[in-house]
C-alpha cells in the first residue's frame, strides 16, 4: 500500500514522522511518500499515480488529478472540510472523500472570540498607539461598545457555532442563528432563536460566519448583504475564505459600514500578502488560519486521520471518522 502525505511546504513544518508511524504501523507493508506540493500538476500526477491513500488538507484534488492516480481509494483531509476535491469525480471513480470529525472546537470557538474582543475593545489600535505612535489616550481610537445587551448573529450553527454561542451568551451577548439545516429543537436546547438572513444582517451589532463552504453559499458575503448590515457590526470569518467576497469587504470598511472585521481565513489559502487590500486596516486582524491551532488539537489532527487512513484501508469503514459520500460509492 502507498500512501502520500501532500500538502505546500510550510503546512508540511509539523512532525511528520508521528504520522508515519500511525500509517506503517496500521497498514501492512505501507510505504508512506511525503510531497511538498509547489505546483508542479504533472509531477503530482506521477506521485500519486500508484498511490492508494492521499493525506492533504489544502491540495486541489481535481478531476484531472484523480483521473490519473487509477488506483486511489480515498483522499483523507487533515481537516474538518473537504471543499479542495471534486465531489462528483471522486463519487465517479468510487473514491471516499473522508475529512476529519471533531479535534479543534474548543480551540476555534476561543478564536472568535479572542477576534471580537480585541475588535470591540480596540487593542490593535491601543497597542500601535503605544508602540508605534507614543500615544497613551483612551479616547484615541473608535468609540467602544459594551457587549452586554448586544446582539449576535451566527451563520452556520453546528458544533463550532453552538460552542461560540456559549461562549458569547456568557459575555451577556443575544445570541440568533441562521442554519437551514439544523432542527429548530437543536437551537432552543442551545438557548438560541432561530432567525432568517435578513434579520440578522439589519439587526446584529456581531455576525460571525460558521458555514461549511459549499457552491450555493460562494460569495454569501457579498456588496448587497454588506450593505444591508444596518448596525455597523463587528464582521467575523473563522468559516471559510470563498464565503466572503474580498473586495465587497473592503469596500464595506471604506464606506464604515462595519465596526471591523476579524478574519482567520481569506479567499486563497496563500494569499498574496503584499497586495491584498484588507491588510494594513487598524480595524481589521487578520491570522493565517490558526484558528484550529493548539500543540493538542494539532496532534489530535494528525492522529485522527492518519487513522482514519488506516481503517479505511483496512476495509475498517465503519471505525473511519466520516465518509462523506459513503452513499455514492461502493464500499466493502
Amino acid at each position: 500500500m502507498k500512501v502520500v502525505i501532500t500538502d505546500y511546504p510550510d503546512v508540511l513544518g509539523r512532525n511528520l514522522d508521528y504520522e508515519k508511524e500511525i500509517l506503517e504501523s496500521g497498514i501492512e507493508k505501507c510505504r508512506t511518500i511525503t510531497y511538498p506540493y509547489r505546483g508542479d500538476r504533472e509531477e503530482f500526477k506521477n506521485v500519486i499515480a500508484d498511490a492508494d491513500a492521499v493525506l492533504t488538507a489544502f491540495v486541489n484534488m481535481d478531476q484531472e488529478i484523480l483521473d490519473c492516480a487509477e488506483k486511489l481509494k480515498c483522499v483523507c483531509f487533515n481537516a474538518t472540510g473537504y471543499d479542495f476535491i471534486d465531489y462528483e469525480a471522486a463519487c465517479r471513480r468510487n473514491i471516499g472523500i473522508v475529512p476529519i470529525g471533531e479535534y479543534c472546537t474548543g480551540e476555534v470557538a476561543d478564536h472568535t472570540m479572542a477576534l471580537i474582543l480585541t475588535l470591540l475593545r480596540g487593542v490593535k489600535h491601543y497597542t500601535k498607539d503605544i508602540e508605534e505612535r507614543k500615544t497613551w489616550q483612551y479616547y484615541s481610537g473608535q468609540k467602544l461598545r459594551r457587549l452586554r445587551g448586544m446582539q449576535m448573529g451566527i451563520f452556520g450553527l453546528g458544533k463550532i457555532g453552538r460552542a461560540v454561542a456559549g461562549r458569547a451568551q456568557a459575555f451577556g451577548i443575544r445570541v440568533v442563528a441562521y442554519d437551514p439545516y439544523l432542527p429548530e429543537e437543536t437551537a432552543k436546547q442551545a438557548g438560541i432563536e432561530l432567525v432568517d438572513i435578513d434579520y440578522i444582517l439589519e439587526n446584529c451589532h456581531i455576525i460571525s460566519n460558521h458555514m461549511n463552504q459549499t457552491t450555493e453559499n460562494h460569495y454569501f458575503f457579498n456588496k448587497e448583504r454588506f450593505e444591508r448590515m444596518k448596525q455597523k457590526p463587528v464582521f467575523i470569518n473563522v468559516g471559510r475564505g470563498g464565503a466572503v467576497d474580498e473586495k465587497s469587504l473592503a469596500w464595506a470598511l471604506e464606506q464604515e459600514l462595519l465596526f471591523g472585521a476579524g478574519l482567520d481565513v481569506l479567499e486563497e489559502e496563500k494569499p498574496d500578502l503584499d497586495h491584498n487590500a484588507l491588510i494594513g486596516r487598524e480595524n481589521v486582524i487578520i491570522t493565517p488560519h490558526a484558528a484550529f491551532y493548539t500543540e493538542e488539537s494539532l496532534k489530535d489532527l494528525q492522529r485522527i486521520s492518519c487513522e482514519n487512513v488506516v481503517h479505511y484501508l483496512r476495509g475498517e469503514y465503519e471505525q473511519v471518522n466520516r465518509i462523506v459520500n459513503k452513499s455514492r460509492i461502493q464500499i466493502g
